[in-house]
């Protein structure tokens, strides 16, 4: 599930040198890595990186109102990141072929589209509230509204200090909705995981504990932890996602059962059909033994930073 750290490097190097050519814009306060990489709950591959510039309201009077200031901020960043970084004369660097304005971010494509892993950095225009919070736009809507992704970069380190296998489990968990037969976006399993997933036990009974609890959860709504965004994921089949939570409960309960009972192999074999081929399987005994018994070997857990 852990992205090849050449490809976390190159992740890094591109996400500094949009940081390095806007921080020093005019206008411009900071420059913070947001999403996933910078919370370091990133699956692999790692395709996209996201960045907030934080600009000066007092250099741009006109943002935060109703109206085109949102389709006007990100015309603003689109200009920037062509001057500086644009691929035909880039003042800074060459390195984007296409700046893109969406609704809320600018879209800069760096490698051909064609390219199976081609590689995005989104940069959202925001200005900072005086309660810490984020004023972010939105063309489509055409207003601003508030939102605080550092709460959530915040309550994932907080996590992780308390418990070192916190993010890789929640890397866990993301792969694991690949699985089951509805859309779930990443950002509804890390919301469940700081409701849901404990950090006082071992990783078995701690996925065993999110899959009874997240069952539970998913009923009442997934929503911004912040406060401010509501509802995540709007078009959630809730259903079908409590339906495979309540599967994957009911595997966890039986692979914790099998390893208390000494069934290591038995509980290996569990945990590979809840999660997936990627999870090892029991290696087959030498010979002398019966058809069929396995030995489990457990791979070494190596976390490779994805921040």
């Amino acid at each position: 599930m852990n992205a090849d750290i050449e490809q976390v490097r190159l992740a890094r190097e591109r996400r500094d040198a949009f940081k390095g050519a806007l921080k020093g814009e005019p206008g411009v306060l900071e420059v913070l890595g947001s999403g996933s990489l910078a919370r370091s709950t990133q699956l692999k591959p790692v395709h996209d990186v996201d960045l907030i510039m934080v600009f000066d309201a007092a250099a741009y009077p006109e943002w935060g109102q109703p109206g085109d200031s949102s389709a006007g901020a990100l015309e603003v960043v689109r200009e920037m990141v062509k001057r500086l970084l644009g691929d035909n004369g880039g003042t800074v660097e060459e390195l984007v072929r296409l700046a893109k304005p969406r609704d809320r971010a600018v879209k800069c494509f760096i490698d051909p589209p064609e390219q199976d892993d081609a590689f995005t950095v989104d940069v959202m225009p925001v200005l900072r509230q005086a309660d810490n919070t984020l004023l972010v736009p939105s063309k489509r809507k055409k207003r601003w509204s508030t939102a605080d992704p550092e709460y959530l970069i915040a309550q994932v380190k907080e996590r992780q200090e308390k418990w070192s296998h916190f993010r890789p489990t929640v890397r866990v968990l993301k792969l694991w909705r690949h699985g089951i037969p509805t859309k779930v976006k990443s950002l509804v399993m890390e919301v469940l995981a700081l409701k849901c997933l404990p950090t006082d036990t071992t990783r078995p009974q701690a996925l065993k504990a999110f899959f009874t609890a997240a069952a539970v959860e998913v009923n009442y709504g997934v929503v911004d932890p912040a406060g401010h965004c509501g509802v995540i994921q709007p078009d959630l089949d809730t259903e079908a996602l409590r339906t495979a939570l309540e599967s994957a409960r009911d595997i966890a309960e039986e692979a914790c059962a099998a390893a208390t009972d000494g069934d290591s192999d038995g509980a290996a074999l569990l945990w590979r059909e809840l999660l997936g081929d990627d999870f090892p399987a029991p290696e087959e005994k030498g010979s002398g033994t019966a058809a069929g018994s396995f030995l489990y070997v457990p791979r070494p857990v190596v976390d490779a930073p994805q921040g």
